[in-house]
Order: C-alpha cells, then structure tokens, then sequence
C-alpha cells in the first residue's frame, strides 16, 4: 500500500480504492469535488480523529481519587478579645446630667489607679449654677422684703390697739361717773364709745393674728423656694466637681461601644451614668466570634479552635469552644444574614507570652473535625435524595451511584464512614436530575 493516501497507522486497515489506482491518485485528487471517492476518504479519515476525541473527553471528565489520610474541617471567623472580669466606667456626675467629651486616653492604653482617663465639660451644669444662684439672692431679697412688709403692718396695729386701749380706759371712766357731775347724754356717749372701742379691740387683736399667720405663711414659702434653689446650686456645684473620671484600679482602658456600634469620641455629648468604658482584667480574656448560620453547622461546645493575631499568622493558641448561642440572630439592619454567636477562652499563659490586650482583633479556626486516615469527599460529589446521601463512583467504564454514609461535614469537604473506598473515582460533577 505504497501508494495508498491515508496514514499507515489509521485504524481502518484496508485501502478503498482499487489496487489498480492506488499509486496513481493523489490525496489532492481524492478531495477533488469531482472525485467519486471523496466523501469516503474523508470519512475513513475522521474516524479514527473522532473516536480518539471521544476517548479524551471521557478521559477529562473532573473525578477525584479517594485516598486515606488526614482531613481538617474548619471554618474561619475573626472576632475581638474581651475581658470576663471588668471593672465598668461610667460618666461622672449626678444622674441624667448633661456632659460633653473634652479628653480621653486611646482604647487600649494600659493605666494605673487614680490615673484620669477622661475629661468632660458640663456647659449646661455652669448655666443650671448661675441660675440656681440667682434664685437663692432672689429668695433671699423677697424674705427681707417680706419681713419688712410685715413689721410694718405689725407696728401700725400694735399703735391701732395702743389708741383703742387708752380710748377705751378714758370712755369706761366716764361710763362709771356720777350723774350728778356730768350731764346724762355724755354718760350715755361714754359708755357707747366703751362698747365700740371693746368690738374695735378685739377686730385688730384678730387681725393681728392673722397678720402674723399669713405673714408666716409667705415667708415659709419664700424659704422653700430659696431651699429648693439652694440644693440647685449644691447639685450643680458637685456636678461641676465630678467632670474627670480616674481609674480604680489597674488595668487596659477599653471603650464601650454604645446600641449602634459607635465607641466615644471627643467632643460627643453623654448623659451621666452612662457606660463609657471599663478596665478588664487583660489575664482573663475570651475571644467573640460570630459565625454564619449554616457555617456554624456542627459546631459545638468543646470544638477546638485556634487563634491567631490579626497580622501575625505565625503565633497560634489553641483552645475549645466554651458557649455556642442555641439560636442565629441577625447582626444589624442592613444586613439579614443570621450570625451564631460563639466564645472561647484565652488561657492566660498564652495571653502574657503574646502581650494580648482587650479589644485586639483576632482570627479564628473553628473546626468540625480533626483526624487521621480517614476518607473524606468535596461537598460538590454528593447527591442529597431525601434522607439518602449518594455519590457517582467509575466502576470499570461505567459510573455507578453508590449510597454513603457521612461523618462530620464542613464547609468544602465531609468525612465518610462508609459506602467508599480508598482509590474509588468519585465523579465531582454528578448527574444531578434525580436529586430531591
């Protein structure tokens, strides 16, 4: 077959043209449109091109070979160190008193006690002061006008009841004089004028009491108004006084962020009483962490979990999960994914050596499992049909669907206890129509 056209090694083996022309004919002859042969040629020459194709595709299909060995199923979170034993700060001051932030020390800074951590001013309170000091001169001046009012109504009745007495000793001698030496009608005036000087006696005698009542009254009302307005100025004077806050003790100076999230600043206003900061304890520390809804799957409390420093990938501590919230809630407004809040302590050892502090942001790896030789397959290979958990498995040429049985699962892979073996190929893109 000198002569033939076709590659000697294609795999049909027999020439289709006559033995007569094989050496006579060239392969530009054989695709000549003209040439009887040409859909035959072309066709015993893509067979062998098109079967190999297939081979390929079927050779690149993306499978994975389970194999025995050492599988980690973790998630990653980051969240911030928070001390367990604390002492709370609250802005200086009587309650509800109005202050603003003049001055503080950064988050963070170690301080000792009696050291100040943060200044305030009350603009408000030094107004409320001045005031409440004006109505105490006030009060002070409207009682000793009212004391002067009432000694002078209290001088012109006593000289009233002075007149009326010494009328009235000058109209009972006449009342009691002989007829014979005074005339009948001057008796009878006198002893009229006795009468009506004794009922104008007894009015001004009344009406005296009642001045000095009523005069009572009033001055007992302008000293409570100066007593209210004195304690005023006692309460402003100490809320004038509590306008620095300083440590009791020592520790890390941590501000405390307030519903919305928001730390202190300076020049922020605050009410009195309110939380502004605290000094934890930097040996008893434990790390928050909120993990998303179905990441936190299979997490639980004694999982292990290591941290690391934000930057510093290198220095690990290993701990466990101390508290797993029993149910996600969402984290703010804008944002509806469910978060699963989780804590874990910082052994105090590790928290020295590394110089830890409240407040440093840490990263985390929760994990759902931890062991050795063990099969595990990727998440995208199973096939989830009600309570059944499937794979699709090369067995020889063909693909089988085989049932296994799962262990721990994370995020990307899951352990499985049974239904494979080591140096199955399990298909990573499965035939998915029939899954429920």
């Amino acid at each position: 077959m000198s002569g033939c056209p076709f590659p000697q090694d294609h795999a049909i083996k027999r020439c289709p043209l006559p033995q007569s022309c094989r050496a006579k004919v060239s392969i530009r002859t054989l695709l000549s449109p003209r040439c009887p042969w040409r859909s035959l040629v072309m066709a015993c020459w893509c067979l062998p091109l098109l079967l190999g194709g297939c081979a390929e595709d079927r050779t690149q299909l993306p499978v994975e070979m389970v194999v025995s060995g050492k599988a980690e199923l973790f998630v990653e979170a980051q969240g911030e160190l928070r001390s367990t034993a604390a002492t709370l700060l609250q802005v200086p001051g009587p309650q509800f008193a109005s202050r603003q932030l003049t001055w503080m020390v950064p988050d963070g800074t170690r301080v000792k006690a009696g050291d100040v951590v943060a200044r305030f001013s009350a603009s408000q309170s030094e107004l409320e002061l001045t005031q409440a000091e004006i109505d105490v001169r006030r009060q002070l001046l409207a009682r000793a006008g009212k004391q002067g009012e009432l000694s002078t109504i209290g001088a012109r009745l006593d000289a009233a009841l002075a007149q009326v007495d010494t009328n009235l000793v000058i109209a009972e001698r006449y009342a009691d004089a002989d007829l014979d030496m005074f005339a009948r009608n001057e008796i009878l005036d006198a002893v009229q004028d006795a009468e009506f000087l004794g009922v104008q006696r007894n009015f001004l005698t009344w009406k005296q009491g009642q001045s000095e009542a009523r005069g009572a009254a009033e001055v007992a009302v302008i000293d409570s108004a100066k007593a209210s307005a004195q304690s005023r100025v006692r309460q402003r004077d100490e809320d004038l006084k509590a306008l620095e806050l300083r440590a009791p003790n020592d520790g890390v100076f941590a501000l405390e962020s307030d519903w919305g999230g928001e730390k202190p600043q300076v020049g922020s206003s605050m009410w009195a009483g309110r939380e502004f900061g605290s000094l934890p304890d930097p040996g008893k520390l434990e790390v928050t962490l909120a993990v998303p809804q179905l990441d936190a799957e299979g997490l639980t409390v004694g999982a292990e979990v290591e941290l690391s420093p934000l930057g510093r990938s290198d220095l690990i501590i290993r701990t466990q999960l101390s508290q797993v919230s029993q149910a996600a809630q969402v984290r703010s407004r804008g944002d509806t994914s469910k978060f699963v809040t989780m804590r874990a302590p910082v052994p105090a050892e590790d928290a020295a050596r590394l110089g830890l502090v409240p407040g440093a942001g840490v990263r985390a790896r929760l994990y759902h499992a931890r062991a050795q030789d063990v099969l595990s397959v990727p998440n995208v290979a199973l096939i989830v049909d009600g309570q059944t958990t499937m794979v699709d498995v090369f067995r020889g040429d063909n693909v089988e669907r085989v049932g296994v049985e799962l262990g721990a699962r994370g995020t990307a892979r899951s352990v499985v206890q049974s239904g494979l073996v080591e140096g199955d190929l399990v298909l990573l893109i499965p035939d998915r129509k029939s899954e429920g």
